[in-house]
């Protein structure tokens, strides 16, 4: 526990908290891009020890919460099909489409399985040729190298009953998507470290500069994200943009060439609508057009899907760091972890779950 337990102790937080109280002196809008870091900033309470001149928002961090409402309505239409097993991670099956979740869809006889790697999947497709096995391939550039490994053993085995439906998204562009809009609040960025470990930070340099913006990669535990406040907040106060890598453990400048390679054999950068969001240039990652036999949506033929978004729900100003959750009229009445209206909240990651779990029923 030695490695977990010194990034967790009270005393080096509590000097980290003083050095930046003494640090700041005017008010800083601080985005951290990462729904893990959300949750550890709800559950250490790191939000209400910090000086009242700095502001955190939480964005789109959280692979589920920015999963495009048509990628759900696709998922459900696919998985309702009787020759085929549906596959996907937990937090995915309860996410609710325009009407319905996988869940409701497996209680109702469809094949819905959860998985904990896409190669349960392919073990599946295995095991069941008479069968097509779909596995709904979302998240980061974290999850990305596993799950296109997996397609590329299907591809290299002659695997023709395995499929992927892929709403794979990329940081960078959104973080460039959030600091063009007109009503963009951030000034500075937690960048996630476990993306960085997979992608480096060579691709944040071109955002910090063309922006103006300090991007600090950190970790996930309170003297990670505190280092990396602290950070941030001195480029800010000295009038300062760039990269400085606060997680320096486990991200190196270049990241992992080897899960990159595999990325680009089998996906290609796309165009992707992000939910809160909308269409970002260049944010996803979609198989490619040579493998489109293991791409779900073009197999099943579920690309025209128009979905419905409830009203109510202000997630996507969540996402964007424009609100925080309990401004939202729903949260923690008519939407719930039990009964959610939008995926910021029924996701482990998400920034409504993390408000509903850790009681913030103010703004702080």
């Amino acid at each position: 526990m030695k490695y977990l337990t010194e990034y967790r102790d009270p005393r080096l937080a509590r000097a980290l908290l003083d050095e930046i109280a003494a640090t700041v002196t005017r008010p800083w809008t601080i985005m951290e891009i990462c729904g893990g870091q959300t949750h550890a900033i709800m559950r250490h309470g790191l939000d209400q020890l910090l000086p009242d001149a700095i502001t955190l928002v939480h964005g789109p961090g959280c692979p589920v919460c920015v999963t495009p409402l048509e990628t759900i309505d696709r998922a459900l239409a696919i998985a309702t099909r009787p020759e085929v097993i549906f596959t996907s991670y937990g937090d995915m099956l309860r996410v609710p489409g325009s009407a319905d979740d996988l869940l409701r869809v497996k209680s109702r006889g469809g094949d819905v399985r959860m998985v904990y790697s896409p190669l349960e999947a392919i073990r599946l497709a295995r095991e069941n040729s008479d069968r097509e096995v779909v596995f709904l391939a979302v998240g980061f550039e974290t999850t990305a190298p596993g799950n296109a490994m997996a397609l590329k053993q299907a591809v290299d085995t002659g695997l023709t009953n395995y499929s992927q439906l892929s709403s794979q998204v990329l940081v960078p562009a959104a973080m460039a998507a959030i600091l063009a809009a007109p009503d963009n609040r951030v000034q500075g960025f937690l960048a996630a470290g476990h993306v960085c470990t997979v992608m480096g930070i060579r691709e944040y340099l071109p955002l910090a500069e063309r922006f103006g913006v300090p991007i600090v990669p950190t970790g996930f535990e309170p003297v990670d994200i505190l280092r990396g406040i602290l950070q941030t907040v001195r480029m800010l106060e000295r009038g300062e943009h760039g990269v400085v890598n606060q997680y320096g453990r486990a991200v190196r400048d270049d990241g992992n060439s080897a899960a990159r390679a595999v990325m680009h054999d089998v996906y290609a950068v796309c165009d992707r609508k992000w939910r809160g969001l909308g269409m970002i240039p260049r944010s996803g990652l979609d198989v490619r057009e040579e493998l489109a036999a293991f791409d779900a949506g073009k197999k099943f033929r579920v690309t025209d899907i128009v979905p419905a978004e409830p009203e109510v729900c202000i997630a996507g100003q969540i996402l964007r760091g424009l609100k925080k959750p309990p401004e939202c009229p729903a949260f923690g009445t008519d939407c719930t972890p039990m009964h959610p209206l939008g995926a910021t909240m029924v996701s482990s990651e998400g920034a409504c779950a993390a408000y509903h779990s850790y009681a913030r029923k103010g703004l702080s």
